[in-house]
């Protein structure tokens, strides 16, 4: 008898406890049910990312900061790295456009067939630039030859060339950058040609913009928007026809190195990176093309 009333008394103690988880449960539940009322769902943040070409970002950077204030819920991120880069980060799934400021080569244009939609935004010269002191030195005009011999080594000195006497500092690119690719093209006659006679290889606009200033002797390869007091652009063409890389000139075709500067936009981007770059081909954003210093496609 003694131990069928120790049972009973655990049975009952065992039924206290069920029924208080019983009634915890509940509370947990009412909770996470007023929880789920109350609070609303996260919703997927709709991003766009965009990586490439440094001749390229300015363009792309003003106008996302435009595009952020009409769209505050999207995440628009914007970095540079080079044509290579852009092409690169599209081609692996990095990002939702690509940006570059060259052509695609064969190998690109085969690896990306169906994948991208390619859009031109803006039109550009490569301008040849030099030092302030080397401009005002009387270098004013290069012909295609003389750029070439510089960047090959068989012109050393400025004096060479009309300028003051002194060595010129010769800055070439890295060679995934599109600048200089278009650059190499026209002058070397290749996109891959070496340039036996450069001692400096740069990265970015900025990094061969700030190379060419802080010099008294330097020649290089910059995009027009880059061009300021301290970097000069030198005519380019054999005596009376040499030509700046002025709007004009690049509109009418007579200054010789020029570009397309595209967008690659992924076709599983989705709709917010076609719109963005609809954005970019708008009045609007045509007309910050020509703020940072460009030439509009439209």
């Amino acid at each position: 008898m003694a131990v069928c009333k120790v049972c009973l008394a655990w049975a009952t103690q065992l039924n206290t406890i069920d029924k208080g988880m019983d009634k915890m449960r509940h509370r947990l539940l009412t909770i996470l049910l007023l929880l789920m009322v109350l609070v609303p769902v996260a919703q997927a943040v709709e991003q766009i990312r965009v990586a490439g070409s440094t001749s390229v970002l300015p363009i792309v950077a003003e106008a996302a900061k435009h595009y952020r204030q009409l769209h505050p819920g999207l995440s628009l991120t914007v970095s540079g790295g080079g044509s290579g880069v852009g092409v690169a980060s599209i081609d692996q799934g990095l990002v939702e456009i690509g940006m570059v400021s060259r052509e695609l080569t064969t190998s690109e244009k085969i690896r990306l067939q169906g994948k991208v939609k390619q859009m031109a935004v803006a039109r550009d010269a490569v301008a040849v630039a030099v030092s302030k002191v080397v401009y005002e030195g009387g270098v004013r005009r290069l012909s295609l030859a003389q750029i070439a011999a510089i960047y090959r080594g068989e012109i050393k000195n400025w004096n060479q060339v009309g300028g003051p006497d002194g060595r010129i500092l010769v800055i070439d690119k890295e060679s995934s950058r599109g600048t200089r690719h278009v650059f190499a093209k026209m002058v070397l006659g290749s996109e891959t040609a070496r340039a036996p006679g450069a001692t400096i290889v740069t990265g970015s606009n900025n990094e061969e913009q700030a190379a060419i200033a802080n010099s008294g002797r330097a020649i290089g390869m910059l995009s027009h928007a880059w061009l300021n007091d301290a970097v000069r652009a030198v005519a380019v063409g054999e005596a009376d026809k040499a030509v700046l890389p002025t709007f004009e000139n690049v509109t009418n075709g007579s200054y010789p190195i020029q570009r397309q500067l595209n967008l690659l936009v992924s076709e599983t981007s989705g709709e917010a990176g076609h719109l963005f770059v609809d954005f970019l081909l708008s009045d609007q954003g045509q007309r910050l093309v020509q703020q940072v210093g460009y030439l509009p496609v439209r």
